[in-house]
Formats: structure tokens, C-alpha cells, sequence
């Protein structure tokens, strides 16, 4: 299996927490782990090579969704046949890796995603308002163009597929990526799961945090038009 999965962490920026990530990300896989620097202007990078992990980077800053793009790429040119991706800011837990194992080994599934929102007895702090409110708005909206029942549209904790998902052309550099994969997933008809994962927020002002809700919403409606005139 090792040598069918990568596990690949989007970074930016991560240089305080990135190494407990690792070692922590160490313990529950033994496989190779890519870091996607997207264009850090701190310590990242090197803690990434200091900590045993593969490097691609981006000279400079292009988003969040461009750098899960060029990992997912980077590990189908490298003949892997799945991805799973998880953030290193200590919000996702890679205690919960062999979850994800098990669901692609159970082959019914293209995608496995993360869910917050699914066993919320699992959650470890409060949960920004702002955030919740987006979430639940696009989550509902995802539901209603593509009949996937899902909870949680933005959770970036997910096994990939890569020859499905790559298929797709996904092109949103942004956060707005995941709305733009639900849509076209959808169209292709590749098959979803969602497993429970903890809901965790440690700074409420970090990555997309930054930006006000509003502002979120319209980029995400935007992304959704462009995903769905791409269906037509």
C-alpha cells in the first residue's frame, strides 16, 4: 500500500507547527509525505527536507488550492495511485490517517473526505461563526447541485483518487477549489465518502479567516457558476 499512497501537506507559512506535524504524521504512516511549500517566506521549506519529507515548491505565493493541485499532480507523475492531503497547521490530525487506509482499501470509493461536522463530540475548541455560517451555506448548496450528501464541503482532510480526480482539470488556485471539485466530481460521477474527523480551530484568524465572509461567499458562487458552466 506504501507504495500506492502518498500523504501530501499544502503549506504556507507553517514553519511553528510544521515539524510536530511530521513526526506526528510519522506515526501513523510509513510511506513517503510530500510538503508543497506555496511560496513561504520563513523556515519552512528546510524543516520540511530537516523533517524527511519530499519538497515541491512554488516561488511564489499562488493559494491553497494551487498548491493541492501540484501535489496531487506531482504523485500520479510519480506512479502514485492515491493521495491523501491534510493541512499542517495542527487543525487535522494524522491519528487519523489509518481511517482513510481503510476506506481505499475497501475500493468503493474515489474520494474519502474529512468531516467536521459529522460526530461533533469530536470537536476540541469553538468553532468560528463566520465559519460555520460559509460552510453550511456552500455545504447546502454543494448538496443541492450534486445530490452528494455530504456535511462538510470544505474539509481539506481527503483521500484522492489521482486518475479520477485529475480528469477533472481543476483549476481554482484559491479555497474555492473544493466547490469546484464537488460540481465537476458530480458531473463525472465519481463516487464519495465522508468519514469523522475531529473539528479542530486553534487560530481563528489564519488563512482564509483573514478574509471577511462575505467576500468568502461571492468567491465561492463564482467558482460554482465557472464548475458548473464547465458541466454544461
Amino acid at each position: 500500500m506504501e507504495r500506492e499512497i502518498v500523504v501530501v501537506l499544502p503549506v504556507y507559512n507553517e514553519a511553528p507547527t510544521l515539524p510536530g506535524v511530521l513526526e506526528a504524521v510519522r506515526e501513523h504512516w510509513a510511506g513517503e509525505v510530500l510538503v508543497v511549500d506555496d511560496g513561504s517566506s520563513d523556515g519552512t521549506p528546510a524543516l520540511a527536507e530537516a523533517g524527511g519529507a519530499k519538497l515541491l515548491r512554488h516561488e511564489r505565493n499562488r493559494g491553497y488550492g494551487a498548491a493541492v493541485r501540484s501535489g496531487l499532480a506531482w504523485a500520479r507523475e510519480q506512479g502514485y495511485r492515491w493521495a491523501i492531503t491534510l493541512d499542517a497547521d495542527c487543525q487535522h490530525e494524522p491519528r487519523y490517517i489509518p481511517r482513510f487506509l481503510e476506506r481505499i482499501q475497501g475500493g468503493k470509493a474515489d474520494v474519502i473526505s474529512g468531516s467536521r461536522y459529522l460526530d461533533l463530540s469530536l470537536a476540541q475548541g469553538p468553532v468560528p461563526e463566520d465559519r460555520r455560517w460559509v460552510n453550511r451555506v456552500v455545504t447546502q448548496l454543494i448538496r443541492e447541485i450534486t445530490g452528494y450528501p455530504i456535511t462538510d464541503a470544505f474539509c481539506g482532510f481527503r483521500a484522492w483518487r489521482l486518475e479520477p480526480v485529475l480528469s477533472l482539470g481543476l483549476r481554482e488556485d484559491g479555497y474555492a477549489l473544493p466547490v469546484e471539485f464537488w460540481i465537476k466530481a458530480a458531473a463525472r460521477g465519481l463516487r464519495v465518502e465522508e468519514i469523522p474527523v475531529p473539528l479542530v480551530y486553534y487560530d481563528f484568524e489564519k488563512g482564509v479567516g483573514r478574509r471577511p465572509p462575505r467576500e468568502r461567499l461571492a468567491e465561492y458562487l463564482r467558482a460554482a457558476g465557472e464548475a458548473l458552466r464547465w458541466t454544461c
